[in-house]
């Protein structure tokens, strides 16, 4: 924060010794000219006059690079610092956060709305700054040679102040208008390019160019809106200093005429209205660019002031190893006002393996999201080793589990580097070879041309779905979690494959806790213990071998998947 003041306080310094030579070269003209009609009583001559100028405009142009060089330079590292700041804070934010913000309306604030406040910024405040000195200095200058006219010459220039302000709040309410707008094409598009499977298969694609089309037609709308109301403010400025001009040629040229000015004193104040010229043109931009800026700042707080509603407490302290294990004393949890979890109870001792199955909906993605804290827990409900989840750091228990989501995520790299996301400290060096092995993926692997090296697209658009899943599985075991979270992972594998996985998986389990999910009741075959969940509950509990001899929801299970003909471990 330092260097930027000393940034702008060095800009500053500049931009006065800019303006400072700009206000020299009319004077100088006027002594030129007042010594060319009358050479016997001139300070200076015409020749030294016209020396000076050009010094003092080649010293007008170095410092005015160094003036810009340094605001515009502080401006980038403010965007530098926002974006980075932006960053962070998203990856701070919880899950529910995202699933009521759109990706491409994220990407919009970290793109266009950056750039606006980078804007407002660099060019706006050395505008502003600029402004406010040129306007000070010309004006004591032009009273100092004449404040009748100076009063006439400035007269339009209020006038147009107030114009422009009411023109300026219409600006910020367009400028945001418009940036939602761009927002929602930018989800619109990357929703699309993200689907372009789906819409392909279902010959959606006129339906989707329709849709497309109209967002544009209205962010188009908006911006023509936006464009001509700034087109409003550059007359209204040309108004004003036109106005100007015109009154200092009439009423200055009389006074020459008079003898109550001389030539020397006209030249010099028409130059310093000259001088005002630009500032008050840049007046209406520099508006409309504090209006966007201001609407993209706006914006940008969204990100930058939310919060994170699961965060580590004052007495929150770290855990560095399960050793009796994961209970929950009546458990409940709610989607708003959508009961997920109802009053659950369980103790899950520390290397037991239980597998948690039933119907649709009936919360075992969300159970396992509170294991790993992904979702807040309420006080007194959920505990690990005893102790409330609640005062466990977020980093230090996460850093004990693996966790394979039910929707696999992969990022555009290499197999390598989506293994290597999941290993965190010192591990060897054949990680990625055992954890793919352990994974069941080792021979696709091998059968890549690169191995290893494998690019796997956008998501993982060059693997199957199995691929991926045995992908994100080995990224799970690859960090030799105490914990492994998996939920749902072999749904899109087939049943030959998922026996060789359950083989390997079944070796890693040792010593390990492992909470599995499945509608398929043949990954549970490793299990101590099983949870069958219904509506948010705990319809039943216990070993496979108990719960088919009771007869109740998990048998049932097991005779519809019997009868489909999907393997089932008895």
């Amino acid at each position: 924060m330092t260097s930027l003041r000393w940034r702008y306080a060095g800009g500053v310094l500049f931009l006065l010794f800019t303006n400072g030579f700009a206000l020299l070269i009319p004077w100088f003209m006027k002594l030129a000219v007042d010594a060319l009609q009358h050479p016997l009583t001139a300070r200076f001559s015409p020749s030294a006059c016209a020396l000076y100028i050009a010094l003092l405009a080649i010293l007008h142009c170095m410092t005015r690079i160094f003036s810009r060089t340094l605001i515009l330079n502080a401006a980038r590292i403010i965007e530098f610092r926002i974006r980075n700041d932006l960053f962070q804070r998203l990856t701070m934010l919880d899950i529910g956060y995202f699933s009521t913000s759109r990706s491409g309306d994220i990407l919009s604030r970290f793109s266009n709305d950056l750039t606006n406040v980078r804007m407002l910024a660099g060019f706006g405040s050395m505008s502003v700054i600029n402004t406010l000195m040129v306007y000070c200095a010309a004006v004591t200058m032009m009273l100092r040679i004449h404040p009748w006219l100076t009063f006439w010459a400035i007269l339009p220039l209020p006038l147009m102040v107030l114009t422009v302000k009411k023109i300026s709040h219409r600006l910020f309410h367009r400028s945001l208008q418009a940036q939602e707008t761009l927002a929602h094409l930018s989800s619109q598009a990357e929703e699309t390019v993200s689907a372009v499977r789906l819409i392909k298969s279902y010959c959606r694609e006129e339906y989707f160019q329709g849709d497309f089309e109209k967002t544009a037609e209205r962010y188009l709308t908006h911006n023509l809106r936006l464009a001509r109301l700034r087109g409003l403010v550059i007359p209204v400025m040309a108004a004003a200093t036109g106005s100007g001009t015109l009154i200092i040629l009439f009423m200055g040229g009389r006074l020459v005429i008079a003898h109550s000015m001389s030539l020397g004193d006209f030249v010099a104040f028409s130059g310093y209205l000259s001088m005002l010229v630009w500032p008050t043109a840049v007046l209406g931009w520099i508006l409309t660019l504090a209006q966007r800026g201001a609407a993209s700042m706006s914006r940008l707080a969204g990100i930058l002031e939310a919060e994170p509603t699961i965060s580590d407490r004052t007495d929150s302290q770290p855990i560095d190893a399960l050793q009796h294990g994961i209970e929950a004393r009546n458990l409940s949890f709610s989607y708003g006002e959508a009961d997920i979890i109802r009053g659950i109870s369980f103790h899950i001792r520390a290397g037991e393996t239980v597998g948690i199955t039933g119907e649709v909906g009936s919360g075992k993605t969300t159970l396992l999201r509170l294991v790993a804290r992904l979702l807040p827990a309420t006080d007194g409900m959920l505990f690990v080793d005893d102790r409330d989840i609640n005062t466990i750091t977020k980093t230090s228990l996460r850093r004990l589990i693996g966790y394979v989501p039910q929707e696999t995520f992969l990022f555009s790299r290499t197999i390598a580097d989506n293994i290597r996301y999941g290993i965190t400290g010192d591990q060897p060096a054949n990680v990625m070879t055992n954890a793919a092995s352990q994974a069941g993926f080792l021979d696709d692997v091998e059968a890549f041309p690169k191995k290893f090296d494998t690019q796997v697209g956008e998501k993982g658009v060059t693997l199957s779905g199995g691929q991926k899943q045995r992908l994100a599985i080995a990224r799970a075991v690859a960090g030799n979690p105490q914990i492994l979270l998996l939920d749902d992972p072999l749904s899109a594998v087939d049943a030959g494959r998922e026996d060789e996985i359950l083989n390997e998986l079944g070796k890693f389990y040792s010593g390990r806790t492992v909470l599995i999910v499945s509608q398929r009741v043949s990954a549970f075959r490793d299990c101590d213990r099983i949870l069958v969940l219904k509506s948010g509950q705990i319809a039943e509990q216990g070993t496979p071998a108990d719960l088919i001899q009771h007869q109740g929801l998990y048998a049932d299970i097991c005779r519809r998947q019997q009868r489909s003909g999907d393997p089932v471990a008895l």
